[in-house]
């Protein structure tokens, strides 16, 4: 028989949950304490204490909480209000934004990064899929037509396309 707890067990901020190796979870997670991920997470993630990525953890979606530290592969934003620690074994691809990070030599990170006091400030950023993404401006077009019809005129300025990239 369970044996009842008087004062209701310990603070929520100072459980750790975890996600075990070999599972799956696919939604949203959430606690006000830390999660320690060695499975994987198809969705948010959501800790008001720490996330913890074990070198075999995987997120698809973002995470937010104070404290992190990412062993394993992240795909999506990464918000850490306090600390952010990127291990020699992580994976990161995405928006990251923390007050502080520290990189180990051999992480990998693929993205934007803000850091400081004021990484709060902007909203992040929205990108078009391909198939929406806008036409090329008139002008532009005219400067490749005008480029394919002399071909022997040699190298030339580059168009106005390039110069924007």
């Amino acid at each position: 028989m369970a044996k009842e707890r008087i004062g209701g067990g310990a603070p929520p901020e100072t459980v750790i949950s975890i996600i075990g190796p070999g599972m799956r979870v696919v939604g949203e997670c959430a606690t006000d304490g830390t999660l320690r991920i060695e499975g994987s997470i198809q969705g948010t993630v959501r800790a008001g204490k720490a996330v913890v990525v074990g070198k075999d953890g995987e997120v698809d979606g973002g995470i937010f909480t104070h404290d992190a530290v990412i062993s394993g592969r992240v795909s999506g934003s990464l918000l850490a209000e306090s600390r952010l620690e990127l291990q020699a074994s992580c994976r990161v691809e995405g928006e990251v934004r923390a007050r502080r990070m520290q990189l180990e030599e051999g992480a990998m990170l693929t993205g934007t990064v803000q850091l400081g006091e004021n990484f709060r400030e902007t909203t992040p950023r929205e990108v078009a899929p391909p198939e929406a993404a806008p036409a090329a401006p008139p002008e532009a077009a005219e400067v490749a037509s005008r480029e394919a019809a002399e071909p022997d005129a040699g190298p030339g300025p580059p168009s106005e396309t390039m110069q924007r990239l």
